[in-house]
């Protein structure tokens, strides 16, 4: 699944490429992945874009409002597994799975195609924003390190888990946890409370490195993930952990291996992220007297 550096790249390119444009026309394939289609058809024609931006692992296209129309929306998108968002010629030949096309007015079209129709596009109300996306965390490309320590420190969740739950910090993914957790040396199954601030600091430090490092080889392309105009991003070139499961650690040389952790594949290296410690109560022993 696309996650942070993938969307953010997306966002980058869309964001150089649409603000200005104006929607002509919006033709839609399959719709079992749109909230109300209908309405997509309708309100977006006739409006231009303001903006482009990221809230965690969704798009969010801002779009001006239409003369005498006092509805003020966004387009929601989230790119689920295998969703591509390109912009590209309206001449252009038509790659299979593409669902929905936004004519712009300038030649081009925005495609979305998506082989297993797990995203999703819905119109965004600005009245519902914030019941939509209030829910989830902090961008964890923007947290401060004072912030990420608030969210984590104390937790008795596992350390994996935590960094997944879009309720604590959004964006990250199961990639780029795995390799910020390598970085800092911290296994998966830590729990939050265990960890020390040095720990949780370093964390901090790792994943913020991973995920600009990520964004500037624009994404980690494992199997359908492509940028806005159609490219690959290099990334997966740099991972350390990510399914190298039987490779030598980059680092200390020991055997990279997987464990489930939060119902995730998690890769990890038994030597540079030592596994917590298992805690036995003591048994009590009455003695007859």
């Amino acid at each position: 699944m696309p996650e942070l550096p993938e969307v953010e790249t997306v966002a980058r390119g869309l964001r150089a490429a649409l603000p200005g444009r104006r929607i002509l026309e919006v033709r839609l394939g399959k719709t079992d992945f749109i909230e109300d289609p209908a309405s997509v058809e309708r309100d977006l024609p006739g409006r231009r874009i303001s903006g482009v931006l990221r809230h965690g692992k969704f798009l969010v296209l801002e779009l001006e409002p239409l003369n005498g129309s006092a509805r003020d929306i966004s387009l929601l998108i989230h790119l689920g597994m295998t969703g591509q968002l390109v912009t590209c010629p309206e001449e252009a030949p038509v790659t299979p799975h593409t669902h929905a096309f936004f004519v712009l007015d300038d030649g081009r079209e925005l495609r979305y195609t998506d082989i297993r129709r797990f995203g999703s596009i819905r119109i965004l109300p600005e009245s519902s924003r914030g019941a939509v996306l209030g829910d989830l965390g902090l961008d964890a490309l923007a947290a401060t390190e004072e912030e990420f320590l608030a969210r984590l420190r104390g937790r008795r969740a596992r350390i994996k888990a935590l960094l997944l739950d879009q309720r604590v910090l959004r964006g990250m993914g199961n990639i780029y946890t795995d390799e910020g957790l390598w970085r800092a040396k911290i296994h998966p199954m830590r729990l939050g409370a265990n960890l020390k601030d040095a720990e949780l600091r370093r964390l901090h430090r790792a994943v913020q490195h991973v995920l600009t490092e990520a964004i500037r080889m624009r994404g980690s392309s494992i199997s359908d993930y492509v940028d806005s105009e159609g490219c690959r991003g290099g990334f997966q070139a740099r991972h350390r952990v990510y399914q190298r499961k039987g490779k030598k650690c980059s680092r200390c040389g020991a055997v990279i291996r997987r464990t489930i952790v939060a119902g995730r594949s998690s890769y990890f290296c038994p030597g540079c992220q030592p596994a917590p410690r298992i805690r036995r109560r003591a048994r009590m022993f009455h003695t007859p007297g």
